[in-house]
């Protein structure tokens, strides 16, 4: 068996199960449709009104309800069947999508309606979201999640390619409509696959029952858990400034390149082609770690202000497949060590604080980013969120470094000298990604002795950064 075969086994091996080889192939179809009615929907609203706040207000309506109630809605994953739960959302999704096209089709379409649909979108999402993440777990064996994990995000970025590509075309030759028809129609095959599960192969697990303060018990759990708490808060930085191409593409593509919709599908598919290898080199990981996640974290704020300065298209474009490959590895990281963590009772609940802190920060972060583009220049709202991601990576990595240091723990990494170790990192991105947050890690602690920062008196915990 050549290398080849054994590394797209190992990173593919969750599809030799049934009940997920249905899901993925359901998923790449509906996501697809999904990324067509983004773009659809983005390009909607900025031939409405021209406007970059009501860009940002659109993407924060649709994840309002999630950051609201999305607490609540991983009570329900919890307490009922996960599966039948993700059926139903995407029969809600569908006929939104539909009626959305429908009004758009009619030429009766307003601001209004557009901010609307948005906002039951996003409703859907507070069931939808914990219900299929913590679904994996069922499909799957444990050792298998970060597998099926890293391949659910492949789904996602590959329709990232071909979504915006596909809305492009469309919107050019026939009009924004029909990706809203198509999206509502791609629902079917995700539906089907959820039906078509055989019941007896997933993985039991207990439902909880209801009972009063299920909300407040899972959010105790996150905190009294060092590698579920320390995780959510660095998502809700990166999760609340960072994440918000949807707004900043568009802008980018209008403004700045002076192109229409072909440039913004462009812009998007440039950088699904990179969250496409990033998924990839997340599925092929045995489990997360806490340097790629930190690492990661280092490398997307980095990328993000690379992005900002890129004066040209060209460059642009070169910036954003490596700016795709870490975010997506970040939010895979986060993902596995979120599901790896949690009892079985508790999934639904931590992955709905998840959503709260990755998708629910979006009503924060999108206004914010579109005012920022709109007051000052695009450029500038690629810039903040690059900075603020990359200080959020330091900071995790100095916090862990500075427990150990008041624990007596003063390992100082050095930077590689090998020469072969530059000839594996285009090969191996995770493993590099992994020995530049260990270097980082030991720069922090030799600052941290130079100028007399361990303090002895402090307890041995790491509950103040990333373990």
């Amino acid at each position: 068996m050549s290398p080849l075969t054994r590394a797209a086994g190992k990173t593919f091996r969750s599809l030799r199960i049934r009940n997920y080889r249905l899901y993925f192939a359901g998923q790449i179809v509906s996501m697809s449709g999904t990324w067509m009615q983004i773009v659809a929907q983005s390009w909607l609203v900025l031939r409405l009104t021209g406007s970059g706040v009501a860009l940002g207000l659109i993407t924060a309506l649709q994840f309002v309800p999630v950051l609201v109630a999305g607490a609540w809605g991983g009570t329900l994953a919890d307490r009922f069947d996960k599966r039948m739960l993700a059926t139903w959302t995407q029969v809600v999704a569908a006929v939104l999508a539909l009626s959305l096209g429908l009004v758009v089709a009619t030429g009766v379409v307003e601001l209004w309606m557009v901010y609307v649909f948005a906002f039951l979108l996003g409703c859907v999402a507070v069931v939808d979201v914990p219900a299929r993440q913590s679904f994996v777990m069922e499909m799957v064996p444990e050792e298998d999640v970060p597998n099926a994990i890293g391949l659910n995000t492949t789904i996602f970025t590959s329709a990232r390619i071909v979504g915006p590509a596909i809305a492009a075309v469309l919107i050019s030759a026939v009009g924004l409509s029909w990706c809203f028809f198509i999206n509502g129609i791609s629902f079917i095959a995700v539906i089907a696959g959820l039906l078509a599960m055989d019941p007896s192969e997933l993985r039991k697990v207990p439902r909880v029952g209801r009972k009063k303060g299920q909300v407040r018990e899972g959010l105790r759990y996150v905190w009294m858990t060092p590698e579920l708490r320390s995780t959510l808060l660095l998502m809700t930085v990166v999760g609340t400034l960072a994440f918000n191409f949807r707004v900043l593409l568009p802008l980018m593509a209008e403004s700045v390149f002076g192109g229409g919709a072909g440039v913004y599908g462009l812009l998007s598919s440039v950088m699904g082609v990179g969250t496409l290898f990033g998924a990839l080199v997340s599925a092929g990981r045995a489990r997360p770690s806490r340097a790629l996640l930190v690492g990661s974290t280092v490398l997307f704020g980095a990328l993000m202000i690379a992005a900002a300065a890129a004066p040209n298209l060209a460059l642009e474009l070169a910036a954003l497949i490596p700016l795709g490959a870490v975010s997506i590895i970040f939010v895979a990281t986060a993902n596995s060590t979120l599901q790896l963590n949690s009892t079985d009772a508790m999934r639904g609940r931590v992955m709905a604080l998840y959503s709260v802190v990755f998708l629910g920060s979006t009503p924060i972060g999108s206004p914010f980013v579109g005012w920022l583009a709109e007051a000052v220049n695009v450029r500038v709202a690629f810039l903040v969120p690059g900075v603020a991601t990359l200080a959020a990576g330091i900071w995790a990595v100095y916090g862990l470094r500075e427990a150990k240091l008041a624990d007596g723990d003063i390992e100082i990494a050095p930077l590689p000298e090998d020469p072969s170790f530059w000839s594996h990192a285009i090969a191996r991105p995770a493993r590099t990604l992994e020995a530049a947050g260990r270097w980082i890690r030991g720069t922090a602690a030799d600052l941290a002795t130079r100028y007399h920062h361990r303090r002895p008196d402090r307890p041995g915990d790491l509950d103040d950064g990333l373990d």
